[in-house]
């Protein structure tokens, strides 16, 4: 291509990988060098050689040091049209080079061809363009329709879901006239395209139903311009978009996505509560995705105290909440989660409040503080899983704060509800609903299991415990019950539904107090 094809803003990819792509940013000489060179910004660290800035002369601003770097127009593509990605895609056969290179070696170590069974039959319903519902087109180097003319709906007219991720589309107006010529297309992917934040001349779009804009470079005021031209979408993935703010253009309650009902915002830049709040009058949004952001506190009104009335209950229908991998590190947190009224489905891993060496607490805490919760990190919370452990976080409490009404009712807002749920009392508070009737009040079932790499094989072992006794004593019974005094132990508590087992590091603390119950199993590891 010559140099007049190309302009600054224009993107491209390098000819012979679609997959490196980037945005002109620079038209002109090189000093020290003859001719006309394009100067690339691209997506990647590391696919450019500096900043923009060569031997001290400044060319262009690059986004990092090693983002930037010049190239001959005849080494850049500016893209093709969707009808070519299409045919290239779809109606290419392959070459006999390309099935040459399809084989495995026999045992005497010689190439035996493979012939893919019903390959050809495949092939040719692929190839009929009329009859795909779904096409997969990512890093193909699409970068406009062919011509907004092109009748693509007579080519297409069974299309539902379209995948363009990775390609050189950048044009709202070209995005309009791509849905408006498809009918039947419901599911559109623009994942990783550098999209205009001039959301305009958009028409509307009623049939569009899941729109995914992952890393295109939107902040939320640009996706909101997007809302009058597509009324019935019900889910909206916006990952990786460094969106920190959600602001909107416009107060009135109308203006808001009515059908949403999946909001994806992972790994973006959300560090304050109040912002994810502002999405709270959503009526039909279900799931919200909130993984790998900034957030350290949860709160159920603006201005973190309880709401007064019905009306201002935040996210009336929202089922499941994904909160992973941020930085809430505290109880009042996990508690505010219960005033959401439909809300059973929690992911709060990778936060400081479930990493025990941070100070968390386990997972039974948070099963017995969370009102509502039916999955805990992606674990299902059975019957049986949120009986007992209601019952051992209502022990501890009492263990820690006897005599301490004023205490336990700032702390453990759910405390009297579960004593009283379960027919708790203060002196017979360890489990006796969970526990035979045959075993005596202070003692506890606890099964014994070594796992330890040079234990051996040794049977696990049931006995009945005074759980008043210290995590001290019980590694110097397993000592002698399993004669392991030459290992230095360590004791895990293993729990139904939690992926990993609790450390038991405290050895002064009571059994009753590191929340070991009746009927539970104790892993019998080795201090590595």
């Amino acid at each position: 291509m010559s140099t007049e094809s190309f302009k600054i803003g224009q993107r491209v990819h390098s000819l012979n990988d679609p997959c490196r792509v980037g945005t002109v940013k620079y038209i002109g000489g090189v000093e020290g060098y003859s001719g006309t060179w394009i100067g690339v910004d691209w997506d990647n660290d590391g696919d450019g050689k500096h900043n923009g800035t060569v031997k001290d002369v400044f060319y262009f601003n690059g986004r990092s040091q090693t983002s930037a770097s010049f190239a001959r127009s005849e080494k850049l593509s500016s893209g093709i049209t969707l009808l070519q990605a299409l045919e290239l895609r779809y109606q290419t056969t392959s070459t006999k080079d390309e099935e040459d290179e399809m084989y495995v070696l026999s045992a005497k170590n010689k190439r035996v061809s493979i012939q893919l069974l019903g390959g050809d039959k495949i092939q040719d319903k692929l190839s009929r363009l009329d009859e795909l519902t779904s096409a997969s087109l990512p890093f193909l180097g699409v970068s406009s329709l062919g011509g907004v003319s092109s009748d693509l709906g007579s080519v297409l007219p069974n299309l539902k879901l379209l995948d363009l991720t990775g390609n050189l589309i950048s044009d709202w107006e070209e995005i309009g006239a791509l849905c408006e010529q498809l009918p039947a297309l419901t599911t559109l992917n623009l994942s990783y395209n550098s999209l205009s934040s001039e959301v305009t001349s958009l028409p509307q779009l009623k049939n569009i139903r899941v729109l995914v804009l992952n890393n295109t470079g939107l902040s939320w005021t640009q996706v909101e311009k997007l809302r009058p031209s597509l009324p019935a979408l019900e889910e909206l993935h916006l990952m990786g978009n460094m969106i920190s703010s959600i602001t909107s253009t416009s107060s009135s309650d109308d203006q808001v996505f009515n059908s949403l009902r999946l909001l994806n915002l992972e790994d973006n830049c959300i560090s304050e509560w109040s912002e994810v709040l502002k999405l709270s009058k959503l009526p039909c949004l279900e799931h919200l995705y909130l993984n790998k952001n900034k957030l350290s506190r949860i709160f159920h009104s603006v201005n973190g105290n309880e709401s007064s009335t019905n009306s201002s209950v935040p996210f009336p229908s929202l089922r499941c909440l994904l909160l992973g991998a941020n930085n809430i590190g505290d109880l009042a947190s996990i508690d505010a989660l219960n005033v959401f009224p439909k809300l059973v489905d929690i992911r709060l891993s990778d936060n400081p409040i479930t990493d025990l060496a941070r100070d968390g607490v386990p997972r039974y805490v948070l099963v017995a503080r969370l009102t509502k919760v039916q999955v805990l990190n992606g674990s299902e919370v059975r019957a049986r899983e949120k009986k007992e452990s209601e019952i051992r976080y209502v022990r501890m409490v009492i263990s820690k704060f006897n005599n301490k009404p004023e205490e336990i009712e700032l702390l453990h807002p759910r405390f009297n509800e579960l004593k009283k749920l379960h027919e708790l009392d203060d002196e017979i508070a360890s489990a006796e609903n969970t526990r035979p009737k045959n075993i005596p009040s202070g003692l506890i079932s606890i099964t014994l299991k070594c796992v330890g790499p040079s234990m051996g094989e040794k049977t696990p072992l049931t006995d009945k415990l005074p759980s008043s006794m210290t995590v001290k004593k019980l590694k110097s019974l397993c000592e002698n019950l399993f004669k392991l005094r030459s290992i230095k132990l360590r004791l895990l508590l293993h729990e139904e539904g939690s992926p990993f087992p609790t450390p038991l590091d405290d050895e002064t603390s009571r059994l009753l107090d590191a929340g070991i119950y009746d009927g539970c199993t104790l892993l019998v590891d080795e201090e590595s």
